[in-house]
């Protein structure tokens, strides 16, 4: 009898920590000598992380939407990653690591590239987790490499983008940017509309907006505040 009450009162402390966890959270990160705006959120579902799912919104970041992986809600404890936006090669994921202050509130730290900030949340309503992103198909004279380049800070880039039409899932894209490294994208968004193409990676921040005409992309690279024209020439 003794243990069936320990383990009906263990489950009521976990169905009260998934209650608490879920929703949406917004506040701040104190970084040196600036503060960023966070929101996540937070939903139980079928997702990858024990039955969670959820992403993150950091604006002057340039992140929206950005899915979470390892979500671990335990007791008062909250624990979640960025799934590839912001990872270091040295020190992985950036990531969270909080707990319950209040009813409603969460304090913790933030890591990423072996750096740590404090943060604060509230709950602010329910969960508005991102659902995944759908990709159209592109016209078949857009299907093949493209390549260009552009230059950011004093250093060249090199751009190339190869388009490929995948039934019903719609077009994937590859996405790489050669500076001083490689930069393989995570795209997870390619949209033609007219001659109007968009290329999205949402877990970087990072998207492609072009104008497709004559055997040219006219577009521009968006990250964050930046805005970075770039022409890309078929070269298949």
């Amino acid at each position: 009898m003794r243990i069936a009450f320990i383990l009906l009162f263990a489950s009521a402390l976990l169905s009260r920590a998934d209650e608490n966890a879920a929703g949406r959270w917004e506040g701040t990160v104190q970084i040196p000598s600036r503060e960023l705006v966070v929101i996540v959120d937070l939903a139980t579902g079928s997702g990858d992380s024990g039955g969670w799912q959820g992403s993150i919104t950091i604006p002057g970041l340039g992140l929206k939407g950005a899915p979470l992986s390892d979500i671990a809600v335990k007791a008062s404890d909250i624990a979640f990653s960025i799934k590839s936006a912001l990872a270091d090669q040295g020190t992985g994921p950036a990531k969270f690591e909080a707990h319950f202050v209040a009813d409603g509130k969460l304090a913790g730290n933030f890591e990423q590239a072996g750096n740590s900030a404090p943060f604060a949340l509230e709950k602010t309503g329910p969960p508005q987790v991102e659902p995944p992103p759908h990709s159209t198909a592109i016209a078949k004279e857009i299907e093949g490499e493209w390549k260009g380049g552009y230059e950011l800070f004093g250093y060249p880039r090199k751009v190339t983008i190869k388009l490929q039409n995948r039934g019903a899932e719609g077009a994937s894209a590859e996405f790489v940017i050669v500076g001083r490294k490689e930069n393989k994208l995570p795209v997870d968004r390619v949209v033609q509309e007219g001659e109007f193409l968009t290329i999205d990676s949402h877990e970087t921040g990072l998207s492609f907006e072009g104008r497709a005409s004559k055997g040219e992309i006219q577009g521009t690279i968006l990250q964050g505040p930046l805005e970075i024209p770039v022409t890309l020439r078929r070269t298949n």
